[in-house]
């Protein structure tokens, strides 16, 4: 998937056509290339919509991110409570729905797998409990 056969019908000199390679994983950059026929170095920022300038590696960059000065960003409004609670409940019910919900077959077994495994602690904790008890008497007595 990193090598992949040019798009523009460019042939090297034994019939085959060129290499293009592309990095393995994704840069994290929010700056697309451009198509081959549009120009090689010509890349375009995605926030901005304006050409991206190259910089020491190769990848493109806006002016946007240029031309901020350190500090300002935007500014911050005064949120309306009802609102916040609203946007909250709302983003609640929207999480709550993507849940994958048990069926009764699975929560029975859930159900019953945790309960053993209180059982399960009642009974080790219970039975450290007597022997430290039987040790403190025996010691102490």
């Amino acid at each position: 998937m990193s090598d992949e056969r040019d798009r523009t019908g460019s042939q090297t000199g034994d019939g085959r056509s060129a290499v293009v390679t592309r990095p393995g994983r994704p840069t994290g950059k929010r700056s697309r290339r451009a198509a081959a026929g549009e120009g090689a170095g010509a890349a375009i920022d995605l926030a901005t919509g304006a050409a991206a300038t190259p910089t020491k590696n190769g990848e493109g960059t806006g002016k946007a991110a240029k031309t901020a000065k350190k500090g300002e960003g935007p500014r911050r409004r005064i949120p309306n409570p009802f609102a916040f609670v609203w946007s909250y409940l709302k983003q609640v019910v929207a999480e709550l729905r993507k849940v994958i919900w048990p069926n009764r077959k699975q929560m029975a077994t859930y159900t019953g797998v945790v309960l053993a495994f209180l059982a399960f602690m009642l009974v080790l904790i219970g039975l450290v409990d007597f022997g430290l008890a039987k040790l403190v008497m025996w010691v102490f007595g």
